[in-house]
């Protein structure tokens, strides 16, 4: 059986390079390279979907591939793809860099300038161990998810429009339905999450900045088990602590976070942080919380367009959420559509401010009533962007979200229509 070669490389003349030798391998089968790390996950993600058998045994990782760094990104693959052997190659083969490719993940080293023998002898021995790995495992495959949980950030065009809500609204329906979740302070200054929910805590997400490998036992000293069933990971009550949480830190809790929760909602806030910036990146789903009015549309453009520039995210990979809708409004989800550039969420969240208020200042915004405009529409959210597990009695008349006695699926809702 021939052995499947994903090469991940951004300098086309290192591609042209790699790619020759590859192909002179016995019994090698190179595939089509992948120029950065968000190109790479996503084929390994869409290739795990189909079947774990149709990923690639070997993915060879050159040194200046971007905007993750190769280190970074060799943890994730590791993370998200455990059958997958990840190959760095690297001008520094010296016996640290050796040490620290191997802690992120790396089943090998190739040095530079790329040698026949050197690269023929460890793409061998790493494929062996991944056909050895997936052999091993037989019929119970299936525990590689492969593409791992779903990560959906939140943030704020600007302060107060209400992305805090809309982060914790959107874990609370995922978990209701049945998905392991957990809701990710990042907002590491101005985090509410925890007033928002009434709990007192001891360990916060800084806590895990300054570990480098964060196992189940772990985190799970780190999360807050809130009484609805979801996780959360809260900001430090002393804002100065956010100066701890670096982006790589941010990428490392993150994936570890996917690699044992279905669904991962981050808060973000409204100003970007190295860590903000990282969870954005790498998230499956990137939210913009913004309202329908000039100041608040300016400064989700202005956000758009910032993320464009640090090579964060593109435009067409961020949807917008317009909170506070009303219908009498001059500014409506079209104009904002097509102001910032983005796709806009088809849900819009009504402006019902007297609803949110009790339950805001109880620090019980869990408890909405489920009647709610604002909950319903938050919910239905959730079942746009596919966070909300299908519910079996949905198409018999059911459809009731487990511990969430008046809310009724947003798929439900579609197929009956308006």
């Amino acid at each position: 059986m021939p052995t499947r070669i994903l090469p991940a490389v951004g300098d086309a003349d290192a591609v042209r390079s790699l790619t020759t030798l590859l192909s002179q391998l016995p019994d090698a089968e190179p595939v089509a390279p992948v120029v950065d790390s968000t190109q790479l996950v996503d084929t390994l993600a869409r290739l795990a979907a189909e079947s774990v058998d149709e990923l690639p045994e070997v993915v060879v990782v050159h040194e200046r591939i971007g905007p993750v760094p190769a280190l970074e990104l060799i943890r994730e693959v590791a993370l998200r793809f455990p059958a997958v052997g990840v190959i760095l190659v690297t001008t520094d083969a010296s016996p640290g860099l050796f040490q620290a490719a191997m802690d992120y993940g790396a089943r090998g080293l190739v040095a530079l300038p790329l040698s026949y023998e050197e690269l023929a002898s460890r793409v061998q021995a790493v494929a062996q161990w991944s056909v050895g790995v997936r052999r091993h495992l037989g019929a119970g495959g299936d525990v590689f998810t492969g593409v791992g949980g779903t990560v959906v950030t939140v943030s704020g065009a600007k302060g107060g429009v209400g992305a805090t809500l809309t982060a914790i609204q959107l874990a609370l329906a995922a978990q209701a339905s049945g998905r392991a979740t957990a809701l990710v302070d990042m907002d590491l200054q101005t985090g509410d999450i925890a007033s928002y929910l009434d709990v007192q805590f001891r360990r916060s997400v800084v806590d895990l900045a300054a570990i480098t490998d964060i196992s189940p036992r772990v985190l799970a000293d780190a999360v807050f088990r809130h009484d609805t069933g979801v996780s959360l990971l809260l900001a430090p009550g002393e804002g100065e602590r956010g100066e701890e949480m670096t982006d790589r830190a941010a990428r490392q809790i993150v994936s570890a976070l996917r690699s044992r929760y279905e669904v991962v909602v981050v808060d973000c806030g409204a100003q970007l942080s190295g860590s903000g910036a990282a969870a954005v990146e790498m998230a499956d789903l990137a939210l913009l919380v913004t309202t329908p009015d000039v100041v608040a549309v300016r400064g989700a453009k202005r956000t758009v367009r910032m993320w464009d520039r640090l090579q964060i995210r593109k435009a067409e990979e961020t949807t917008v959420v317009v909170n506070r809708h009303s219908r009498a409004a001059e500014i409506q989800p079209p104009l904002i559509q097509k102001i910032t550039g983005t796709a806009v969420a088809a849900t819009a969240i009504p402006a019902n401010f007297k609803e949110l208020q009790s339950a805001v200042d109880a620090g019980r915004i869990h408890e909405l009533d489920n009647k709610g405009a604002v909950k319903q529409a938050l919910w239905g959210l959730a079942g746009e962007l596919g966070l909300m597990r299908a519910m079996e009695g949905a198409h018999r008349g059911g459809g009731r979200l487990r511990g969430d006695r008046g809310s009724v699926s947003f798929r439900r809702r579609r197929e009956l229509g308006p």
